[in-house]
């Protein structure tokens, strides 16, 4: 093999492979199947369009139109696709990048140290590849997922550092690892400095994610007890009115005494009626046992019939329950939280919430409500919100969801909104 058909077939073998890194890194809109193809048909494209250079001018201009022909136009697909925008795109993006140039100069070392044996460099591809992907897929990206969640800022520096590591690879050394040993030397220096500096960054994320479940669980803590104070105080306003009943009791049975005694019987009986109802009134409504969940349950359906929501709700929850009581108040808790306001932005004759709970044959959570608008969902299925700050609660439930294997279900159909979760 000639060094002409070494170059381009490497060159091949990187294009195929960043964008196999790119579709790892980059978290789509679309579905994961549609995402792949779209990838996948970039990758044979740009593939094309390298070996029709290489053959009509030289594989030189190739390596020199690298930048421009191959990764401009897998970056604008990445673009298109990405969910994010601005610096955690391009940090995306250049993730993918690093690994790609990682394992190129992994090989061109190994390359260059057997006397530039082909067949050596091959196999170190393939022996370097799977593995890299593997660890990609099950370990760094989800980490760098939830980064790009709940990591607000410190991209732009992040990006930076990547930027500059890319810059000396492509232009200030741009000779071709395992040709010569000046690049042989210095490229791969650089990526395993870069290497040093992910670690530290896979640290951050670590940081970041035992920060975000400190405030997770804080935030578990702080429903219950607000839950149970303020079923406390439902409790408490009841038991008062039902001292003051207590206390007017011997006049009613006065009252009613003198109405049998003078006759007056149906009088008598509606009286008696009438306290009846009183008393009803002031019993408080138990959605369940578990009490967390019943005091949820009473403070949102409570809000919500003060705000001339029609509540439609059967609660059929048997202990002992699958998962943490606190955990699932906060589902609940998001999920009649977003009803509620989305039936806020509808005229009062249209606001309605319908709540179903079972627990048999497994745990089964449907919430509904009519909206107003258009819902559109992302690559994961989850509704996006328009609106800078919202969507919180729906990323809460989907993370519940992945932690305990349940399933999630969102639906916009003939105006109605619904989510169902089976656990």
């Amino acid at each position: 093999m000639t060094v002409t058909e070494l170059i381009l077939a490497d060159l091949l073998y990187m294009t195929g492979l960043g964008m196999t890194m790119l579709f790892l890194f980059v978290k789509s809109r679309l579905s994961q199947r549609k995402t792949a193809l779209i990838f996948a048909g970039t990758g044979l494209a740009l593939m094309a369009l390298e070996v029709g250079l290489t053959y009509a001018f030289s594989v030189d201009l190739v390596v020199r139109l690298y930048s421009v022909a191959v990764y401009l136009p897998s970056f604008t697909v990445a673009f298109l696709l990405s969910r994010y925008r601005g610096w955690r795109l391009l940090y995306q993006l250049l993730s993918a990048v690093l690994f790609c140039f990682l394992i190129q100069h992994i090989g061109g070392v190994v390359y260059y140290l057997s006397g530039q044996r082909t067949w050596v460099l091959w196999l170190t591809l393939l022996l370097l590849t799977p593995p890299t992907l593997w660890l990609l897929h099950r370990h760094l990206c989800p980490r760098v997922f939830r980064a790009l969640e709940e990591l607000r800022q410190g991209w732009a520096m992040i990006c930076v550092w990547l930027m500059v590591y890319g810059l000396i690879v492509l232009f200030v050394f741009p000779g071709y690892v395992g040709i010569d040993w000046v690049t042989t030397v210095v490229k791969p220096m650089f990526s395993l400095l870069m290497v040093g500096f992910y670690c530290v960054l896979l640290l951050l994320f670590t940081s970041v994610r035992r920060e975000t479940e400190a405030r997770y669980y804080t935030q578990l803590m702080e429903l219950s007890l607000s839950a149970l104070q303020s079923r406390m105080e439902a409790v408490q306003t009841v038991e008062e009115a039902v001292r003051i009943e207590r206390h007017d009791l011997r006049h009613r049975f006065r009252a009613i005494a003198e109405l049998v005694a003078q006759g007056e019987t149906q009088e008598a009986l509606a009286f008696i009626g009438a306290a009846q109802t009183q008393l009803e009134e002031r019993k408080p409504v138990h959605w369940c046992r578990p009490p967390v969940l019943d005091a949820v349950f009473s403070t949102y359906f409570s809000q919500a019939q003060r705000k001339d929501i029609q509540v439609d709700a059967h609660i059929a929850l048997a202990e002992p329950l699958p998962v943490a009581e606190a955990e699932l108040a906060i589902v609940f808790s998001n999920a009649l939280e977003n009803a509620i306001h989305a039936c806020m932005r509808l005229p009062e004759e249209r606001r309605a919430l319908r709540c179903k709970v079972i627990s048999h044959p497994s745990l089964m959570f449907e919430c509904s409500n009519p909206y107003a608008g258009e819902v559109r969902f992302d690559g994961d299925g989850l509704p996006v919100s328009p609106r800078p700050g919202h969507g919180i609660g729906s990323h809460s439930i989907a993370a519940f969801c992945r932690k305990h294997g349940a399933s999630y279900h969102y639906t916009a159909e003939n105006g109605q909104f619904t989510l169902r979760i089976i656990l």
